[in-house]
Protein backbone atom coordinates (compact mmCIF):
# COMPACT_ATOMS: atom_id res chain seq x y z
CA UNK A 1 0.00 0.00 0.00
CA UNK A 2 2.69 2.24 0.99
CA UNK A 3 4.56 1.95 -2.48
CA UNK A 4 1.48 2.19 -3.95
CA UNK A 5 1.09 6.16 -2.46
CA UNK A 6 4.53 6.77 -3.00
CA UNK A 7 4.39 5.95 -7.00
CA UNK A 8 0.77 7.86 -6.94
CA UNK A 9 2.90 11.05 -5.59
CA UNK A 10 5.98 10.29 -8.16
CA UNK A 11 3.11 10.70 -10.97
CA UNK A 12 1.56 13.24 -9.81
CA UNK A 13 4.58 15.45 -9.71
CA UNK A 14 5.63 14.14 -13.30
CA UNK A 15 2.21 15.71 -14.25
CA UNK A 16 2.69 18.62 -12.33
CA UNK A 17 6.49 18.96 -14.28
CA UNK A 18 4.44 18.15 -17.49
CA UNK A 19 1.48 20.81 -16.67
CA UNK A 20 4.40 23.22 -16.05
CA UNK A 21 6.86 23.18 -19.09
CA UNK A 22 3.42 22.90 -21.43
CA UNK A 23 2.83 26.32 -19.81
CA UNK A 24 3.12 29.38 -22.58
CA UNK A 25 6.83 30.59 -22.58
CA UNK A 26 8.51 27.17 -21.69
CA UNK A 27 11.36 26.96 -23.77
CA UNK A 28 10.15 29.30 -26.93
CA UNK A 29 11.25 30.34 -29.64
CA UNK A 30 12.71 28.94 -33.07
CA UNK A 31 16.07 31.28 -33.04
CA UNK A 32 19.63 29.21 -34.14
CA UNK A 33 20.22 29.25 -30.34
CA UNK A 34 17.36 28.10 -28.68
CA UNK A 35 16.72 25.30 -31.79
CA UNK A 36 20.82 23.79 -30.82
CA UNK A 37 19.57 24.10 -26.93
CA UNK A 38 16.62 22.22 -27.47
CA UNK A 39 18.43 19.00 -29.38
CA UNK A 40 20.90 18.95 -27.06
CA UNK A 41 18.71 18.82 -24.55
CA UNK A 42 17.47 15.80 -26.57
CA UNK A 43 20.80 14.28 -26.95
CA UNK A 44 21.96 14.42 -23.74
CA UNK A 45 18.70 14.44 -21.31
CA UNK A 46 18.48 10.76 -21.35
CA UNK A 47 22.17 10.26 -20.02
CA UNK A 48 23.39 10.50 -16.52
CA UNK A 49 25.81 12.98 -16.98
CA UNK A 50 26.38 16.14 -14.87
CA UNK A 51 25.01 19.19 -16.43
CA UNK A 52 26.40 22.76 -15.97
CA UNK A 53 24.33 25.55 -17.08
CA UNK A 54 24.98 28.81 -17.93
CA UNK A 55 23.52 32.28 -18.78
CA UNK A 56 22.60 35.44 -17.54
CA UNK A 57 20.03 35.97 -14.71
CA UNK A 58 16.50 35.90 -15.81
CA UNK A 59 17.32 33.48 -19.19
CA UNK A 60 15.74 30.96 -18.55
CA UNK A 61 17.80 27.77 -16.84
CA UNK A 62 15.63 26.39 -14.50
CA UNK A 63 12.99 25.98 -17.35
CA UNK A 64 16.23 24.37 -19.18
CA UNK A 65 16.77 22.12 -15.73
CA UNK A 66 13.08 20.79 -15.76
CA UNK A 67 13.30 20.12 -19.29
CA UNK A 68 16.33 17.77 -18.71
CA UNK A 69 14.30 16.40 -15.92
CA UNK A 70 11.55 15.57 -18.62
CA UNK A 71 13.98 13.97 -20.94
CA UNK A 72 15.74 11.85 -18.61
CA UNK A 73 12.97 9.65 -18.11
CA UNK A 74 13.97 9.23 -14.56
CA UNK A 75 10.79 8.57 -12.00
CA UNK A 76 11.85 10.66 -8.91
CA UNK A 77 11.10 13.95 -8.60
CA UNK A 78 13.13 17.19 -9.19
CA UNK A 79 14.55 18.59 -6.22
CA UNK A 80 15.72 22.36 -6.94
CA UNK A 81 17.97 24.01 -4.21
CA UNK A 82 19.25 27.59 -4.68
CA UNK A 83 22.73 28.05 -3.52
CA UNK A 84 22.14 31.89 -3.01
CA UNK A 85 19.01 32.07 -1.15
CA UNK A 86 19.82 29.80 1.75
CA UNK A 87 21.94 30.96 4.20
CA UNK A 88 25.43 29.66 4.04
CA UNK A 89 24.94 28.24 7.73
CA UNK A 90 21.85 26.61 6.70
CA UNK A 91 22.76 24.92 3.58
CA UNK A 92 24.41 22.29 4.90
CA UNK A 93 21.89 20.58 6.68
CA UNK A 94 19.32 21.59 4.06
CA UNK A 95 21.32 19.69 1.12
CA UNK A 96 22.89 16.60 3.37
CA UNK A 97 20.46 16.03 6.08
CA UNK A 98 20.77 15.72 10.05
CA UNK A 99 20.77 12.97 12.11
CA UNK A 100 18.24 13.34 15.71
CA UNK A 101 21.03 15.46 18.15
CA UNK A 102 23.34 16.63 15.42
CA UNK A 103 23.02 19.88 16.46
CA UNK A 104 20.86 22.50 18.90
CA UNK A 105 17.41 22.46 17.23
CA UNK A 106 17.98 18.80 15.46
CA UNK A 107 15.01 17.28 16.84
CA UNK A 108 14.55 14.23 14.61
CA UNK A 109 16.29 12.90 11.67
CA UNK A 110 16.22 14.90 8.43
CA UNK A 111 16.64 13.98 4.76
CA UNK A 112 18.31 16.65 3.14
CA UNK A 113 17.70 17.88 -0.70
CA UNK A 114 19.83 15.39 -2.05
CA UNK A 115 18.58 12.16 -0.25
CA UNK A 116 15.29 13.50 -1.67
CA UNK A 117 16.36 13.66 -4.84
CA UNK A 118 17.10 9.58 -5.28
CA UNK A 119 15.93 8.45 -8.26
CA UNK A 120 15.28 11.82 -9.56
CA UNK A 121 17.49 15.27 -10.27
CA UNK A 122 18.97 17.44 -8.27
CA UNK A 123 19.01 21.14 -9.46
CA UNK A 124 21.25 23.10 -7.41
CA UNK A 125 20.87 26.70 -8.80
CA UNK A 126 23.22 29.61 -8.22
CA UNK A 127 26.28 27.38 -8.01
CA UNK A 128 28.64 29.65 -8.10
CA UNK A 129 27.42 31.18 -4.11
CA UNK A 130 28.12 27.93 -2.75
CA UNK A 131 30.54 28.12 0.14
CA UNK A 132 34.06 25.94 -0.89
CA UNK A 133 33.75 23.65 2.27
CA UNK A 134 30.48 22.29 0.46
CA UNK A 135 31.96 21.90 -2.64
CA UNK A 136 34.30 19.98 -1.30
CA UNK A 137 31.47 17.96 0.05
CA UNK A 138 29.21 17.69 -2.78
CA UNK A 139 32.14 16.60 -5.01
CA UNK A 140 32.51 13.55 -2.56
CA UNK A 141 28.93 12.84 -3.29
CA UNK A 142 29.25 13.04 -7.44
CA UNK A 143 32.33 10.54 -6.72
CA UNK A 144 30.83 8.30 -4.68
CA UNK A 145 27.31 8.24 -4.97
CA UNK A 146 26.47 8.51 -1.28
CA UNK A 147 25.43 11.17 0.99
CA UNK A 148 26.37 11.38 4.77
CA UNK A 149 23.81 13.35 6.85
CA UNK A 150 25.10 15.91 9.73
CA UNK A 151 26.00 13.67 12.47
CA UNK A 152 25.49 10.93 10.87
CA UNK A 153 28.68 7.70 10.39
CA UNK A 154 26.91 5.60 7.87
CA UNK A 155 26.71 6.91 4.14
CA UNK A 156 23.49 6.81 2.40
CA UNK A 157 23.33 5.61 -1.31
CA UNK A 158 21.70 8.01 -3.83
CA UNK A 159 21.03 7.85 -7.15
CA UNK A 160 20.02 11.21 -8.32
CA UNK A 161 21.31 13.37 -11.70
CA UNK A 162 22.82 16.58 -10.79
CA UNK A 163 22.39 19.44 -12.73
CA UNK A 164 23.44 23.26 -11.80
CA UNK A 165 23.11 26.44 -12.71
CA UNK A 166 24.86 29.70 -12.94
CA UNK A 167 24.99 33.39 -14.03
CA UNK A 168 28.86 33.73 -12.53
CA UNK A 169 32.13 32.63 -14.91
CA UNK A 170 32.66 29.77 -13.06
CA UNK A 171 36.43 29.29 -14.79
CA UNK A 172 37.52 32.72 -13.00
CA UNK A 173 36.09 31.85 -9.93
CA UNK A 174 38.16 28.74 -10.38
CA UNK A 175 41.35 30.83 -10.84
CA UNK A 176 40.73 33.74 -8.16
CA UNK A 177 40.13 30.52 -6.19
CA UNK A 178 36.40 30.88 -5.23
CA UNK A 179 34.93 27.84 -6.87
CA UNK A 180 36.98 24.67 -6.90
CA UNK A 181 38.34 23.56 -9.99
CA UNK A 182 37.65 19.07 -9.51
CA UNK A 183 34.00 20.23 -9.01
CA UNK A 184 34.07 22.59 -11.79
CA UNK A 185 35.52 20.14 -13.79
CA UNK A 186 33.27 17.12 -12.74
CA UNK A 187 30.10 19.42 -13.34
CA UNK A 188 31.22 21.32 -16.85
CA UNK A 189 31.59 17.78 -18.85
CA UNK A 190 28.41 18.65 -20.82
CA UNK A 191 27.56 22.34 -20.47
CA UNK A 192 24.72 24.08 -21.55
CA UNK A 193 24.77 27.97 -22.69
CA UNK A 194 21.41 29.45 -22.40
CA UNK A 195 21.48 32.52 -24.60
CA UNK A 196 20.44 36.13 -23.39
CA UNK A 197 17.24 37.60 -25.11
CA UNK A 198 19.20 40.31 -26.61
CA UNK A 199 20.73 37.56 -29.48
CA UNK A 200 17.34 36.40 -30.21
CA UNK A 201 15.33 39.03 -31.52
CA UNK A 202 13.44 36.80 -33.59
CA UNK A 203 12.18 34.89 -30.38
CA UNK A 204 10.38 38.31 -28.56
CA UNK A 205 6.95 38.09 -29.92
CA UNK A 206 6.69 34.31 -29.95
CA UNK A 207 7.22 34.57 -26.14
CA UNK A 208 5.73 38.10 -25.45
CA UNK A 209 2.61 36.14 -26.98
CA UNK A 210 2.99 32.71 -24.93
CA UNK A 211 3.21 35.01 -21.88
CA UNK A 212 0.29 36.74 -22.37
CA UNK A 213 -1.55 33.46 -23.41
CA UNK A 214 -0.11 32.73 -19.90
CA UNK A 215 -1.31 35.70 -17.71
CA UNK A 216 -4.72 36.69 -19.83
CA UNK A 217 -5.71 33.32 -21.14
CA UNK A 218 -5.40 31.82 -25.00
CA UNK A 219 -8.32 33.07 -25.71
CA UNK A 220 -7.15 36.99 -25.10
CA UNK A 221 -5.01 38.33 -27.94
CA UNK A 222 -1.79 40.43 -28.23
CA UNK A 223 -2.24 43.38 -30.06
CA UNK A 224 0.98 45.26 -31.26
CA UNK A 225 0.47 49.18 -31.49
CA UNK A 226 2.65 51.06 -34.77
CA UNK A 227 5.98 51.21 -33.29
CA UNK A 228 5.98 48.42 -30.42
CA UNK A 229 7.82 45.70 -32.33
CA UNK A 230 10.44 48.24 -33.56
CA UNK A 231 10.70 49.28 -29.33
CA UNK A 232 10.77 45.57 -28.22
CA UNK A 233 13.59 44.89 -30.95
CA UNK A 234 15.67 47.85 -29.95
CA UNK A 235 15.66 47.35 -26.09
CA UNK A 236 18.44 45.10 -24.50
CA UNK A 237 16.43 43.81 -22.44
CA UNK A 238 19.34 43.06 -19.43
CA UNK A 239 16.07 41.27 -17.41
CA UNK A 240 16.07 38.93 -20.31
CA UNK A 241 12.83 36.52 -20.46
CA UNK A 242 12.13 37.18 -16.69
CA UNK A 243 11.78 41.10 -17.65
CA UNK A 244 9.95 40.50 -20.96
CA UNK A 245 7.75 38.04 -18.43
CA UNK A 246 7.52 40.81 -16.21
CA UNK A 247 6.22 43.29 -18.87
CA UNK A 248 3.45 41.23 -19.97
CA UNK A 249 2.20 40.94 -16.78
CA UNK A 250 2.22 44.04 -16.28
CA UNK A 251 0.56 44.86 -19.30
CA UNK A 252 -2.26 42.54 -17.76
CA UNK A 253 -2.70 44.01 -14.81
CA UNK A 254 -3.22 47.05 -16.16
CA UNK A 255 -5.63 45.67 -19.16
CA UNK A 256 -9.78 46.14 -18.61
CA UNK A 257 -11.59 44.23 -21.43
CA UNK A 258 -10.64 43.60 -24.67
CA UNK A 259 -7.35 42.26 -26.19
CA UNK A 260 -3.83 42.92 -24.42
CA UNK A 261 -2.16 46.04 -26.31
CA UNK A 262 1.39 46.54 -26.02
CA UNK A 263 2.23 50.11 -27.14
CA UNK A 264 5.95 51.67 -27.72
CA UNK A 265 5.50 53.84 -24.49
CA UNK A 266 5.67 50.73 -22.23
CA UNK A 267 8.96 49.52 -23.96
CA UNK A 268 10.44 52.60 -23.15
CA UNK A 269 9.60 53.46 -19.96
CA UNK A 270 10.61 49.34 -19.07
CA UNK A 271 14.09 50.67 -20.69
CA UNK A 272 13.63 54.05 -18.91
CA UNK A 273 13.24 52.53 -15.16
CA UNK A 274 15.85 49.85 -15.82
CA UNK A 275 18.76 52.22 -17.10
CA UNK A 276 17.70 55.44 -13.87
CA UNK A 277 17.42 53.10 -11.22
CA UNK A 278 19.13 49.64 -11.11
CA UNK A 279 19.02 49.45 -7.85
CA UNK A 280 20.27 46.17 -5.54
CA UNK A 281 17.71 43.30 -5.54
CA UNK A 282 18.20 42.81 -2.13
CA UNK A 283 16.95 46.21 -1.24
CA UNK A 284 13.28 45.76 -2.27
CA UNK A 285 11.07 43.04 -3.01
CA UNK A 286 9.50 41.42 -6.41
CA UNK A 287 6.23 43.75 -5.51
CA UNK A 288 8.06 46.99 -4.88
CA UNK A 289 9.83 47.18 -7.80
CA UNK A 290 6.49 46.23 -10.12
CA UNK A 291 4.96 48.86 -7.81
CA UNK A 292 8.27 51.19 -8.57
CA UNK A 293 7.66 50.26 -12.41
CA UNK A 294 3.92 51.39 -12.25
CA UNK A 295 4.19 54.54 -10.32
CA UNK A 296 7.17 56.07 -13.53
CA UNK A 297 4.57 54.59 -16.28
CA UNK A 298 1.35 55.88 -15.14
CA UNK A 299 3.21 59.23 -13.84
CA UNK A 300 4.45 59.47 -17.87
CA UNK A 301 1.37 58.87 -19.33
CA UNK A 302 -0.36 60.98 -16.88
CA UNK A 303 1.91 63.98 -17.78
CA UNK A 304 1.34 63.10 -21.26
CA UNK A 305 -2.09 62.51 -21.68
CA UNK A 306 -3.24 65.40 -18.97
CA UNK A 307 -5.58 63.47 -17.42
CA UNK A 308 -6.82 60.25 -16.05
CA UNK A 309 -8.80 59.41 -19.13
CA UNK A 310 -5.80 60.70 -21.54
CA UNK A 311 -3.45 58.33 -19.48
CA UNK A 312 -6.06 55.70 -19.62
CA UNK A 313 -6.31 56.78 -23.90
CA UNK A 314 -2.05 56.51 -24.08
CA UNK A 315 -2.10 53.04 -21.97
CA UNK A 316 -4.46 51.41 -23.77
CA UNK A 317 -6.40 50.46 -20.54
CA UNK A 318 -9.44 50.88 -18.63
CA UNK A 319 -9.84 54.22 -17.36
CA UNK A 320 -11.68 52.55 -14.28
CA UNK A 321 -8.46 50.16 -13.61
CA UNK A 322 -6.34 53.02 -13.99
CA UNK A 323 -8.13 54.96 -11.36
CA UNK A 324 -8.14 51.96 -8.59
CA UNK A 325 -4.27 51.56 -9.79
CA UNK A 326 -3.45 55.05 -9.32
CA UNK A 327 -4.95 55.20 -5.83
CA UNK A 328 -3.34 52.03 -4.87
CA UNK A 329 -0.10 53.50 -5.51
CA UNK A 330 -0.51 56.42 -3.89
CA UNK A 331 -0.77 58.53 -6.66
CA UNK A 332 -2.35 62.01 -6.53
CA UNK A 333 -5.24 61.84 -8.56
CA UNK A 334 -5.52 64.75 -11.37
Amino acid sequence: MRNALALGSLQEERERLLDALARPGHLVGDSPGMVSLRQLIARVGPSDTAILITGETGTGKERVARALHLASGRKGRLVAVNCAAIPSTLLESELFGHEKGAFSGALSRRAGRIEQAHGGTLFLDELGDMPLELQAKLLRVLETKEVERLGGSLPVPVDARVVAATHQDLARAVKEGRFRQDLYFRLNVMPLQVPPLRERPEDLLPLARAFAAEFAGPQVPLVLAPGAETSLRAYAWPGNVRELRNLIERLNLLRGEGPLTLGPELVSASQATAVASRPSLGQKSYREHVEDFERELIRAALQEGESIAGAARLLQVDRGNLYRRIKALGLPVT
